[in-house]
């Protein structure tokens, strides 16, 4: 069995699953935000309306909660959403809540891991699509909807179908100048955005055994972006030293079997990747960076769960150090850990020094809700996972998305520029 058979077969309580099979999975965790929160919330109310009486929830202690998308709240809804997370978590005992303005917050897909809320070998939902971020710790993480959400929250489990497993094996020397979102952006670019419907995505090679976790997280966060049910590596040393330096919660990891079978194998030589680019609009139209040199763009963006974890910031930095911007630059740590980590290295002085603004951890922008949103015409390059219509603002602006090297050397030139020219310059 691959490892997500192998997670999904534990949780179900059976000796093998196959795929195709269909299982009812204890859960371990499970998240919720503002804007899935809400609709969880709803559903509740409605049975309550109809004679439906809860006593409590499955487990508050493996319920978390994050105010992430909407903070600082940009309207009146907004603000009443985050009254109506605290009451209920309140009520049904979730003392997981990561509260905006009190201390340590930030986009739900990183306090996954940046917390150790998710650990090896356990089954993990959340309200939202890009869930699958956490699988990189090796466990099986999926996003769900508002009603699977709340009955997990109800009964502490669920059924899947179990996926199908693509395999993909990264090998070679990685140059400095590439990194993992070039990797994601060029697998999808491959396979396209409905090349992994309902499969997992595993990723292994030399390669990835030698990425630092964060860089990990980012590929299987846009397996999202490939319509995969779950992405994920195995866990290793680097998980586990990862991990300790944050918990020390027991698990038990699981790995695949040498002869597990996969529906797909798909080999990368990273050593030959150019860093690439995501043009409007869509994930998978992909183009090598030099070949689109000399697009002007008006905003520059590092942020949300995909761009803005502390790895991210540090290589961000390092081409931004000493010099200044040349269009509107935003950068956003993705929680407020991560933000002061950043500002005891002297990253956040880098940022301001060279006229970026630096805001507070929200989704805010990512989603084009608030706190930077693009208007009609505007072309932006950024490090967040989606550049569909109207993503990140007009439906008539344009996203272009690629790594924190690749933004952060465009933000120096005003233009689409490769990380590699512009160290030239």
């Amino acid at each position: 069995m691959t490892v997500t058979e192998k997670i999904l077969a534990r949780a179900s309580n059976k000796e093998r699953v196959s795929p195709g099979d269909v299982v009812f999975a204890k859960v371990d965790k499970l998240m919720m935000h503002d804007v899935s929160g809400p609709g969880v919330i709803k559903l509740f109310n409605e049975l309550e309306k109809k004679g439906k009486k809860f006593e409590g929830i499955w487990d508050p202690d493996r319920v978390w909660i994050t105010e992430d998308h909407f903070v600082p709240a940009p309207d009146k809804i907004s603000a009443d959403n985050i009254n109506m997370l605290a009451e209920w978590s309140e009520k049904y005992g979730v003392k997981k809540h990561f509260k905006y303005g009190l201390g340590q917050y930030g986009i739900c897909h990183t306090l996954s891991h940046e917390e150790a809320l998710v650990l090896p070998g356990e089954v993990y939902v959340g309200g939202d699509s890009h869930t699958n971020t956490t699988g990189a710790m090796g466990a099986f993480a999926a996003g769900l909807g508002h009603t699977d959400i709340a009955y997990v929250l109800i009964n502490g489990v669920i059924w899947f179908r179990v996926p199908e497993t693509m395999f993909f094996r990264l090998s070679g020397n990685k140059p400095d100048y590439i990194m993992a979102k070039d990797m994601i952006l060029a697998i999808i670019g491959e396979i396209g955005t409905d090349g992994a419907n309902y499969k997992a995505m595993q990723f292994s090679g030399d390669v990835v055994k030698n990425l630092p976790m964060e860089e990990r997280l980012t590929l299987t966060n846009m397996t999202t972006e490939a319509g995969a049910k779950n992405g994920i590596i195995e866990s290793d040393a680097t998980t586990d030293q990862y991990i300790r330096e944050r918990t020390d919660a027991r698990y038990s990891s699981l790995v695949g079997d040498k002869d597990a079978e996969f529906s797909e194998v798909f080999d990368y030589e990273i050593n030959k990747l150019e860093p690439i680019v995501a043009k409007p609009f869509s994930p998978g139209n992909i183009s090598a960076a030099r070949d689109l040199q000399g697009i002007e763009i008006n905003k520059a963006y590092i942020g949300s769960c995909t761009g803005a974890k502390l790895e991210d910031l540090r290589l961000a930095a390092k081409f931004m150090k000493g010099k200044k911007v040349k269009i509107r630059t935003e950068v956003l740590p993705a929680t407020q850990s991560i933000y002061l980590k950043a500002m005891r290295e002297g990253l956040i002085n880098t940022f301001v020094e060279a006229g970026a603004v630096v805001g507070p951890p929200t989704c805010g922008a990512c989603c084009g809700a608030h706190m930077g949103v693009l208007g009609k015409d505007e072309i932006c390059i950024s490090t967040t996972n989606r550049n569909f219509p109207g993503r990140m603002g007009h439906v008539e602006s344009q996203t272009y998305l690629a790594s924190p090297m690749v933004v952060a050397a465009s933000s120096l030139t005003g233009k689409i520029t490769d990380p590699r020219d512009a160290v030239k310059n």
